[in-house]
């Protein structure tokens, strides 16, 4: 039997997910928890508490079996746009989720102050996406908390939490915070003027060792004391440190496609993109990888759109059993000029300003999904465009099982070699790559096969509705 080496919390928006590994990178145990919406003083609230017990558990689980006594490392994963407030050990109040949208006279003073996005890659975005914005909104309503507070990004929480050792780290802070000039490798001007630099704890890398777990999570969970935390890593990023472990990604150039509720594009440049050129207006940004690079990136809300258009179908648009039925209805949504046009997240992706709406609505359960996924398609082309993606193209996350969206993709960029690998893990897999870069994914990857489909024309009558709208 495989012994269990490492454990990687992976804090999604929507999931949260624990995973256990064995040394030469086997997945031995995977357990998930749905995030709970929660609400305080009505402000939405990372689930803190829910997380954390459920955690807990699944930790203890792996602390009494044989496989997780041999557990030597723990590495925490979470989604950007997040921050914790820490003050005696305890949290000062509970932080907020980024959906939580500040009230617009506190919005408005925020962004007088913002710096450019010449210098920190985040565009303005809506509610706390950029989380600086957060972190004015809690001066305002905590200032005397906030005055004393240590500050850590939401996936460097789950190192304190296990540790009690605060840390910052790069592609948490680098996230289209508003808080940090990725060129500079530094806070941005904002985040030193307005006294927030010296509030978030010391910055270290995205693989250092934290330290071991507290003994009272040792005792509480039967782990060894002897397990060792790391800083840990935004979850784009993690999925891009996955990518670099295939030889067709690692040096050259590629764009790695995070799908989930976000669809993120990260672009691995052949040579370095100046962020002045990226069209701020259009959900563009500048990710930091590990090592502290500029990584120009596009995004949009294409998981929770998709959800929208099928109206939470219990029947997903990437369930295997349905792929399919999917592609065979592609000719009548096609024929049909059944198409969705952007946005349903109102200021996020290529189309911020657009108001989503339907062209020839299909009624039939699967063409209504499989427009779903071209919709999807036509989007993420647009955003890929925007940051100048070439050549290789890996799509990972949930939606690489959709299999009408990724060969969409591949019909309208013909240009550029599309592939797929492992869809549930990558993520996970990237993470554990902290503690072993030699570690290379299982299987290899696969290349995706355009649709047998005129995309072109349903491409260039998607944009002229678009005009025309």
């Amino acid at each position: 039997m495989n012994t269990g080496f490492a454990i990687v919390i992976d804090i999604g928006k929507t999931l949260s997910k624990i995973t256990l590994w064995s040394r030469e990178g086997q997945l031995l145990d995977r357990q998930t928890r749905p995030n709970a919406r929660v609400e305080q003083d009505g402000i939405a609230r990372l689930d803190v508490d829910g997380i954390q017990t459920w955690a807990m558990a699944v930790l203890a689980g792996h602390g009494a079996s044989d496989a997780g006594r041999g557990v030597e490392y723990i590495v925490p994963v979470a989604h950007g746009a997040g921050f914790v407030a820490i003050i005696d050990n305890k949290i000062a109040f509970a932080p907020f989720d980024y959906e939580a949208a500040p009230p617009e006279p506190v919005m408005a003073a925020y962004r007088a102050g913002r710096s450019p996005f010449a210098q920190t890659g985040s565009p303005a975005l809506p509610q706390g996406l950029n989380f600086g914005a957060h972190v004015h909104w809690a001066e305002t309503l905590y200032p005397r908390e906030m005055a004393t507070a240590t500050l850590v990004p939401w996936a460097q929480y789950w190192a304190w939490a296990l540790t009690g050792r605060a840390v910052s780290e790069v592609t948490s802070l680098g996230c289209h915070s508003d808080l940090w000039a990725p060129e500079a490798g530094d806070f941005s001007g904002m985040a030193r003027a307005r006294g927030w630099a010296e509030r978030f704890a010391p910055v270290v890398g995205a693989g250092d060792v934290v330290g071991a777990i507290s003994p009272a999570i040792a005792a509480a969970t039967g782990l060894p004391a002897t397990v060792k935390v790391l800083a840990g890593l935004h979850d784009s990023n993690a999925a891009l440190m996955a990518a670099r472990g295939f030889a067709e990604i690692a040096r050259n150039e590629a764009t790695v496609l995070s799908t989930g509720t976000w669809f993120i594009g990260m672009r691995l440049p052949a040579s370095p993109v100046r962020t002045a050129d990226l069209p701020e207006a259009r959900d563009c940004l500048v990710n930091v990888d590990v090592y502290g690079n500029a990584v120009p990136s596009a995004r949009f809300m294409g998981g929770r759109e998709i959800e929208a258009l099928i109206e939470i179908d219990t029947r997903r648009v990437d369930i295997k059993p349905d792929q399919h039925a999917l592609l065979a209805a592609v000719p009548a949504v096609l024929a049909a000029g059944a198409m969705h046009l952007p946005t349903l997240a109102p200021g996020c992706g290529p189309f911020p300003d657009r108001a989503g709406q339907w062209v020839n609505q299909p009624a039939d359960w699967y063409e209504r999904r499989a427009a779903a996924c071209l919709y999807a398609a036509l989007v993420t082309d647009r955003a890929l465009d925007l940051i100048g993606s070439d050549e290789r193209l890996l799509v990972e996350g949930r939606f690489a099982e959709a299999e009408v969206f990724v060969r969409a993709l591949a019909s309208l960029r013909p240009d550029t070699q599309v592939f797929v690998a492992n869809a549930h893990n990558d993520v996970s897999f990237g993470a554990l790559r902290l503690i072993d870069p030699g570690l290379t994914p299982a299987g290899d990857l696969r290349r995706i096969e355009p649709l047998d489909a005129d995309l072109d024309t349903y491409r260039n009558r998607w944009l002229a509705a678009l005009e025309s709208n």
